[in-house]
């Protein structure tokens, strides 16, 4: 019977720090402090973090441009865990059956199953004060129903670059993008890691992708996953080249049916004329603009506009179903090792020379699995 006493009493995690600098521009610390393990209750279970991801949120946090910054809280809403004896080593039941299986945390709380938003006060995982947790650490005390069990065919490293993109890009391309097979889907910004899980999912679905990128290379590795064609994004007549990509499928149809958005800005008005009569522009970020411009040329060809954001538990536990079902590997940019090398992390995602996702491995999976190649 596992008992409280045979378990570790301290964990090494990474902690937000206020800056007792005047630094202009703003920017928080990272620490990695050493921290009491508070004790099991009922219904919670101890994770020894194998692995631990960055969003870019991550680094909004340090900059001050995030709500509910909490200043001694642990980094990190993505973490999945694995030691020699597997993930969870104890839970408060010992005929808990999660005990010793590998599992992975669930990124946020406050919505359950809603088909539509948050039930009650939504908080996403690391940093912030609501929910004061954070993955990046040896250790993670949680509750039983927050964590998922890992597929089998996926490793730590790989596993942790799952939860918040893969939620975030399921909610946008299947629930509210409803992409299915035969459709033409565009996804913006591709390098990111919910703009490549998207891919990934949309292409599982039997989709034709296309990408956007300011950047050539990521377009070229797009392809290389099975995107049909991709334009950058600072050409001014990059709708003009989509459509072109479209026109030479036979079997396409020439319009899109979903356009998958990060950016913002005139992505109605740049798409209108390529989208089809009915056809949805979902955005979950607006990183190139604040505000999106609907007119009535929308209206009057029934385009709609949909605003998605990560998505319930019951949302990221049918995404790991299909993740599972497809063997999907999500796509890993950089690994570094150990929590001490966590700022080699942000300074990659402030720079943008992902392709992928960064993670930090914290603990060796039992074993020894090299670092993930990049794949479907």
């Amino acid at each position: 019977m596992a008992t409280t006493t045979k378990l570790p009493k301290l964990t090494k995690a990474l902690t937000v720090k206020k800056s007792p600098l005047q630094r202009s521009p703003l920017y928080h610390d990272a620490l990695v402090e050493e921290k009491a393990i508070p004790a099991l209750k009922k219904g919670e279970v101890l994770v020894r973090i194998g692995a631990a991801a960055f969003n870019h949120r991550d680094v909004w946090i340090r900059k001050g441009q995030y709500p509910r910054i909490g200043f001694g809280s642990v980094f990190g809403a993505d973490g999945a865990g694995t030691s020699f004896c597997r993930t969870v080593v104890a839970a408060h039941e010992s005929n808990d059956p999660l005990l010793k299986k590998r599992v992975f945390l669930t990124p946020s709380r406050g919505w359950e199953n809603h088909p539509d938003a948050p039930e009650s006060n939504f908080g996403i995982l690391g940093g912030v004060s609501f929910p004061n947790l954070g993955t990046f650490a040896e250790y993670v005390v949680v509750e039983r129903e927050q964590v998922i069990i890992s597929p089998e065919h996926l490793n730590d490293v790989e596993m942790s670059a799952w939860p918040l993109g893969g939620v975030t890009a399921w909610r946008a391309a299947v629930v509210n993008g409803l992409v299915s097979a035969g459709h033409n889907v565009l996804i913006t910004g591709i390098g990111g890691g919910v703009a490549l899980l998207a891919l990934q999912i949309c292409l599982a679905k039997g989709a034709s992708v296309y990408v956007t990128s300011g950047n050539p290379d990521k377009i070229q590795k797009a392809v290389a996953l099975g995107a049909k064609g991709g334009v950058n994004y600072k050409d001014k007549d990059w709708p003009s080249q989509i459509a072109t990509l479209l026109a030479k499928d036979k079997n396409g149809g020439g319009e899109l049916d979903v356009v998958i958005d990060s950016g913002g800005g005139e992505i109605m008005g740049q798409t209108s004329k390529i989208l089809k009569q009915g056809g949805r522009v979902v955005c979950y970020g607006m990183t190139a603009n604040p505000k999106i411009s609907f007119t009535m040329r929308e209206v009057l060809k029934n385009q709609r506009l949909i605003g998605s954001t990560m998505g319930s538990h019951q949302d990221l536990i049918d995404a790991t179903n299909f993740l599972a079902e497809h063997r999907i590997v999500p796509i890993i940019s950089h690994v570094f090792e150990g929590l001490h090398s966590a700022e080699h992390g942000f300074e990659v995602m402030k720079r943008g020379d992902q392709f992928g996702k960064i993670v930090v491995r914290i603990s060796p999976d039992p074993d020894g699995s090299p670092n993930p190649k990049a794949k479907l």
